[in-house]
């Protein structure tokens, strides 16, 4: 009876295929995927933000917003789109020599760029369609209040909160690679991004939302007052740059390094190494 979930070897072989695949992508197909990634992750900011604003316990709203906000990695998965910190994985055939620096790079470039136009065009929808006016502008206040901490977050906090992110979300989509149906890879995916929600790691792409989102809100004096923030603790646009250098890099680390690298070695570059000497006997 045949599987329905590939072995851990074999996912290292999809990754590749589906590494080279994205690199093969053009300008145009990147630029729109790109966008529906951003848009895709953005609106699992929104529920999320949405469900869990007026719970009074900590842990439990964290967990609220942790349980929906998967729609978001799901929808790119399932439905096909290109997010920046998925991407990471391409490091997989970069390493076995399946596509060059130059293609994965521009990548990444081009999708990040993107990501972050789709995070701000449903920022920018979610705003003005009056969704921040909830709980008569409470959501509003709380979309501030998040954004404004995530801006001042410190460096080094950023980026080691960016690494365990994105080695959770990597893992996520690694281990959708495994399952063979749509309810596998919807399975699969939940469980690791519900727990970086839950934990309040750092992502980047969902934090072009979140700040941006900040940047919206803070025009509308009822939610600033909701927010209960002094003006020179509000996000500016300054802060958006200040928390993405950090949390962009972590992601890099967290994905590129601790998953895709570490899988590589374990099932490409030690294959490679063992035909490598079975020849060379």
């Amino acid at each position: 009876m045949e599987s329905n979930m590939l072995k851990p070897n074999e996912i290292c072989d999809a990754a590749v295929g589906a590494g080279c695949t994205k690199a093969g992508l053009n300008i145009s197909q990147q630029a729109i995927l790109g966008t529906l990634a951003g848009a895709f992750i953005a609106v699992g900011g929104v529920v999320s933000a949405v469900v869990s604003h007026s719970i009074t316990n900590v842990g439990l709203a964290k967990f609220a917003g942790g349980a929906v906000f998967p729609v978001g990695l799901m929808l790119v998965v399932i439905c096909g789109a290109e997010l920046f910190t998925g991407n990471c994985l391409m490091v997989v055939p970069l390493a076995g020599g399946e596509i060059d620096f130059e293609s994965m790079i521009k990548n990444w470039i081009v999708v990040y760029i993107f990501n972050f136009v789709g995070s701000v065009l449903v920022a920018f929808l979610v705003f003005e369609g009056g969704v921040f006016g909830l709980s008569s502008g409470k959501l509003g206040g709380t979309v501030i209040k998040v954004a404004s901490t995530k801006a001042a977050l410190p460096f080094g906090t950023a980026f080691c909160s960016g690494i365990m992110c994105n080695f959770l979300v990597c893992l996520a989509v690694w281990g959708a690679f495994a399952a063979k149906d749509v309810v596998g890879k919807v399975m699969i995916i939940w469980f690791p991004i519900m727990t970086f929600v839950t934990c309040g790691f750092e992502h980047c792409v969902a934090n072009m939302y979140f700040l941006m989102a900040g940047i919206f809100a803070k025009s509308n004096p009822s939610f600033v007052a909701a927010s209960g923030l002094s003006q020179d603790k509000i996000i500016s646009g300054m802060g958006v740059v200040h928390n993405l250098i950090p949390v962009t890099l972590g992601n890099i680390v967290g994905g590129a390094v601790l998953v895709a690298m570490s899988y590589f070695i374990v099932y490409k570059h030690h294959r490679a190494y063992e035909k490598k000497s079975i020849a060379y006997k």
